[in-house]
């Protein structure tokens, strides 16, 4: 930009001056579009900081767009299949309507009874002196909470001998321990390990914890113990891969990690990308790398074939050339862009934000027919959510396809909203993936969730001590994310694992895998008869 001397004599010639004019028109122009970009940094900044993270719109915003949404979502609704019940078969007693009031404590939770009987000088009867019997009694449940504790496991082998030789000593032989002599049980270790990576308390909290318990057990060592038992846990996890990789569709995204340089003493930024297998292959599995690299990517997808969704991250593009890998967009991103730049171009972006609202409408609406109908399969609903998707959603994406056209040449170039509806058109193929099968999801929510809590974690334990580390919580978290999805306690499974993996055949570890695991019947190696 060309800066003059307020004290610089202006040119006398008029052409002279007209170039001033125009290459002060052109400075004034590039100064105003600097400042609106600033000013939309600065927002976003500030919304970051302290404002809400939702990106729930304001519905009286998209009323300014009524008409044009309206136009956009004139098609026809397509009914529900109708499912004929047979004569014989009697129509199903409609669902008990769920009350409000207090729920019932879970049946397999420990009870304890608590007497409070009448007092003996309350028993005989008032009238004829006689003593009352009992005729029954009223209970009340009360949950109580006691703290936890550590207790200490003395495993004794006794040692026999000849007493007539004075040798031939015998001894029973040792139990496998997931750390050959160690400390901790493995109780102690699946603990640790869930208030870590499920539960988000960092060791030197946990080290504040057992402290007040008497007993001290330095962060240093907790760690050590975490990466043996990652080592033990590791066959699991792979095989968990495997079955990822089986899937028609797999999820996938990835976030920073803060990780100790030892080498620089400072800090550096590794990654962790977490993939998830569809309905029949439903585990969470994370991996861990020390960049941002395509090499994460290319090395976990080696041979896959099937539907690939993801951000519009380029690292993932190598893998979709040879056409094995199908993209498939997110539609969350490509809002996101548009949600961003609405305090810049409120009126482009809104416009947009209502025809994204009118696709998840249809997603909604395909969600609530089959709870309406459980005896729909998988195959059922996908077919009835893709004749709706084509029905309703279709005429909105050639909306918004046509629009995007428009648009591109009236807005400024590299404006927020040129942005949004550059990355929208670059992916366009991709985002309108989902159209062709049910059973393609229109956005990456079930990995964005499953990245939430490493954003969550890392606000607590604030980095990784190294890649060494980084592997190890990739491992433990893979296990207690399913464990979650699953709804299995990570707790309990990891105790019981632990308990069995060293001695585990490796050509049956498949058995070992949260969908497939059964405890033992002797959990507690302390039960177990040497």
């Amino acid at each position: 930009m060309t800066t003059i001397d307020p004290n610089t004599p202006l040119p006398q010639d008029i052409e002279s001056a007209h170039r001033l004019i125009r290459e002060l028109l052109k400075s004034l122009h590039q100064q105003a579009h600097l400042n609106e970009k600033l000013q939309h940094q600065l927002e976003l900044l500030l919304r970051r900081l302290y404002g809400k993270k939702s990106e729930k719109l304001d519905p009286n915003q998209l009323l300014l767009f009524a008409r044009e949404i309206l136009e956009a979502g004139t098609t026809e609704i397509t009914p529900e299949p109708e499912t004929t019940p047979e004569p014989s078969t009697p129509s199903p007693a409609k669902p008990p309507i769920k009350g409000h009031g207090r729920k019932p404590l879970p049946a397999s939770l420990p009870r304890k009874r608590v007497v409070h009987d009448v007092p003996p000088e309350q028993r005989p009867c008032p009238d004829c002196g006689e003593l009352r019997q009992g005729i029954g009694e009223e209970i009340r449940e009360q949950l109580e909470y006691v703290p936890a504790s550590l207790i200490v496991h003395q495993h004794v082998r006794p040692k026999y001998a000849c007493q007539a030789c004075q040798a031939n000593v015998v001894i029973a032989e040792r139990l496998p321990e997931p750390i050959e002599k160690g400390l901790p049980g493995p109780g102690l270790l699946a603990h640790v390990a869930v208030s870590k990576f499920a539960d988000h308390l960092p060791l030197y909290r946990q080290e504040a914890i057992f402290k007040r318990f008497g007993v001290e057990l330095a962060r240093s060592t907790m760690c050590s113990w975490m990466a043996v038992i990652a080592g033990l846990l590791s066959p699991i996890v792979k095989v968990m891969l495997k079955r990822v990789l089986l899937s028609r569709v797999v999820q996938t995204d990835d976030t920073p990690v803060p990780v100790q340089d030892h080498d620089g003493k400072g800090i550096k930024t590794g990654r962790l990308w977490v993939h998830i297998g569809d309905a029949n292959n439903r585990f969470i599995v994370y991996d861990y790398t020390p960049d941002h690299s395509h090499d994460g990517p290319a090395r976990i997808f080696r041979g896959f074939e099937g539907y690939l969704q993801a951000d519009g991250y380029t690292g993932y593009d190598a893998l979709f050339k040879d056409g094995k890998i199908v993209e498939v967009g997110c539609w969350m991103h490509a809002r996101r862009k548009f949600h961003e730049a609405r305090t810049s171009d409120p009126s482009r972006s809104h416009l947009m934000l209502a025809w994204v609202a009118g696709l998840y409408e249809v997603e909604d609406d395909a969600k609530t027919a089959r709870k309406k109908h459980p005896e729909w399969d998988d195959a059922t609903w996908h077919a009835y959510r893709h004749d709706l998707r084509v029905k309703r959603s279709k005429p909105i994406l050639e909306t918004i396809h046509t629009w995007l056209e428009t648009e591109q040449a009236k807005v400024l170039p590299k404006s927020p909203i040129n942005e949004a509806i550059n990355y929208t058109l670059n992916h366009w193929t991709a985002l309108i993936r989902p159209w062709e099968a049910g059973f393609l999801e229109i956005d990456n929510g079930a990995s964005e969730r499953a990245i939430r809590p490493v954003a969550l974690g890392r606000k607590n334990w604030l980095f990784a001590g190294s890649d060494e580390g980084g592997k190890t919580a990739a491992t433990l978290m893979s296990l207690c994310a399913t464990c979650k999805e699953l709804g299995i306690d990570p707790f309990v499974y990891l105790r019981d694992v632990l308990i069995r993996v060293s001695t585990h055949p490796a050509s049956r570890i498949e058995e070992l895998l949260p969908d497939r695991w059964k405890p033992a019947e002797v959990a507690d190696p302390a039960d177990r008869k040497g």
